[in-house]
């Protein structure tokens, strides 16, 4: 598999110019060692998961960062927290000169941590998600984002077999004393199938026999650990009694169709799943085009107690507020529209951009009028309607 173009290498290097430290998290897998190795390929490159080097940084730490060079990627670095402070130092020494260290992690809760506490203000944080569609015309709604799989299509099963282990034996126990996997193993291929619903905890906590509070935990850290996009719902006065929990989607569909025991295009086509998985896969293409464009993740949904539902609001400039159905199907019809077209008129006299995201066909138009105003769009064009 070649080097595939990562959107965020603009912002990346942006970075890279302005401050003495670049910061890359994001879910394990996702192609961050890649990208900087790319990027930046005369940086000496360290991997801080070996038993040694990491005994070696924390015996001597002046030492390594001295024998490491300048510029440096030091991957995987949540596993030597205490080596912040000596770069902080040295950042400090240099007066902050353009960057000389790119730091990675897997997980965010101690890496975050490290920044918050050592590195505020020398530090640029960028999130690396797995492929979005604009990256790689792979990129699919059964087998998602992550390049392994769709390097390898055919043992994908296996890859998120493995890749579910070794996320629930190193990842989730690095952010928690979790240690009934087994349970959170069952909580993660329950909240699967409630994916795209309104979060309710004590429908997932039942089934478990686990506490409400539990649930939060477990929810906290999927969603620290980058594995899942709560999307809160839209507050604005318009004078209607709206649900106040979030819905909860799975940042990667191909995870999302592995724990569902989905593993074919047809086969998720004629599931009771196909609605739910799709909406998260927008979910997540809405979320990687705002993140690789260097701004902040912001994407609602709407839901009042009167019926009228709208799967997603995106705000953009100004007070424009982009609105999306999102559709499992090839062929979409008008009616599609009308809860956006409620929707929109009584958001007035805000800017409204509508648009019906669906599946395309092959060789399909990128962009067709599906009413007045509104338009039907393939998921590939997803990232232009949004930005």
């Amino acid at each position: 598999m070649g080097y595939v173009h990562r959107l965020l290498s603009a912002e990346l290097g942006r970075a890279a110019r302005h401050f003495p430290v670049v910061i890359l998290t994001g879910p394990r897998r996702a192609g961050k060692t890649t990208l900087l190795r790319h990027a930046f390929p005369r940086a000496a490159y360290h991997l801080l998961e070996d038993p040694d080097v990491t005994a070696r940084v924390r015996s001597d730490p002046r030492a390594f960062l001295d024998e490491a060079g300048s510029p440096a990627i030091l991957d995987e670095v949540q596993n030597v927290p205490e080596l912040f402070n000596y770069v902080r130092s040295r950042v400090d020494r240099s007066g902050g000169r353009a960057c000389r260290w790119f730091l990675t992690g897997s997980q965010e809760t101690g890496l975050m941590k490290g920044v918050t506490e050592s590195m505020a203000g020398r530090a640029a944080v960028l999130e690396l998600l797995p492929f979005s569609s604009p990256e790689d015309a792979r990129v699919s709604v059964v087998h998602g984002g992550y390049p392994e799989p769709l390097a390898r299509p055919a043992a994908a099963d296996l890859w998120f077999r493995s890749y579910l282990q070794t996320y629930l034996e190193r990842d989730v126990r690095a952010v928690s004393s979790i240690r009934d996997l087994v349970t959170f193993r069952r909580f993660m291929a329950i909240l699967a199938s409630r994916a795209g619903q309104v979060l309710n905890r004590t429908a997932i906590a039942s089934p478990l026999g686990v506490s409400i509070p539990t649930v939060s935990e477990w929810i906290g850290i999927l969603e620290t650990t980058m594995q899942i996009i709560l999307v809160p719902p839209f507050y604005e006065n318009l004078g209607k009694r709206l649900v106040k929990s979030p819905k909860v989607y799975f940042t990667d569909s191909g995870l999302l169709c592995h724990l569902l025991g989905i593993r074919s295009e047809s086969a998720l086509l004629a599931s009771p799943f196909a609605g739910p998985v799709f909406e998260g896969f927008v979910a997540s293409e809405i979320v990687k085009a705002q993140v690789n464009a260097g701004r902040r993740r912001e994407v609602y949904f709407f839901r009042d107690r009167q019926g009228l539902e709208v799967d997603f609001l995106v705000p953009g400039a100004g007070r424009r507020l982009v609105l999306l159905e999102a559709k499992a199907s090839r062929t979409v019809r008008p009616e599609a529209a009308a809860a956006m077209g409620k929707l929109a008129r009584s958001l007035a006299p805000r800017e409204v951009r509508p648009f019906v995201v669906h599946w395309p066909s092959a060789g399909g138009p990128a962009m067709a009028t599906l009413a007045p105003g509104v338009s039907a769009i393939g998921f590939r064009s997803l990232a232009a309607a949004v930005l």
